[in-house]
């Protein structure tokens, strides 16, 4: 059975899972418990991933971690904030090149999820 792109989270999934869907799943399942840390809160957890996805200058994780904090609360200034914290270890040109991918993956989210 052929995938598409559109099933998964992420371009990659799509060849892992039509080589070695047992590796693949055994993936997913691993990020799933990285999901459900209980600590640190949500929020914090995909800020703490969107700085990380800023230092390795990957965009379409700036996206979506900008998205994913945006849905779990986060605001505009504390993306922006999280992105800024990068420069000290990473320069200037990182996180530079984030911001507009941070705005875009924010500004695309839903609204925050109420509690």
């Amino acid at each position: 059975m052929s995938s598409s792109s559109s099933d998964w989270s992420f371009p990659y999934e799509v060849q892992l899972h039509e080589t070695f869907p047992a590796l693949h799943e055994a993936e997913r399942a691993f990020m799933s418990q990285i999901d459900s840390l209980p600590a640190p809160d949500r929020k914090t957890h995909e800020l703490i991933r969107l700085v990380c996805v800023v230092a390795l200058r990957n965009h379409d994780g700036v996206v979506r971690h900008a998205g994913l904090a945006r849905e779990v609360g986060a605001t505009w200034e504390e993306v922006l904030g999280s992105v800024v914290l990068t420069i000290p270890a990473f320069g200037v040109a990182p996180a530079v090149e984030a911001m507009p991918h941070a705005r875009s993956g924010f500004d695309a989210a839903p609204d925050p999820e109420a509690d």
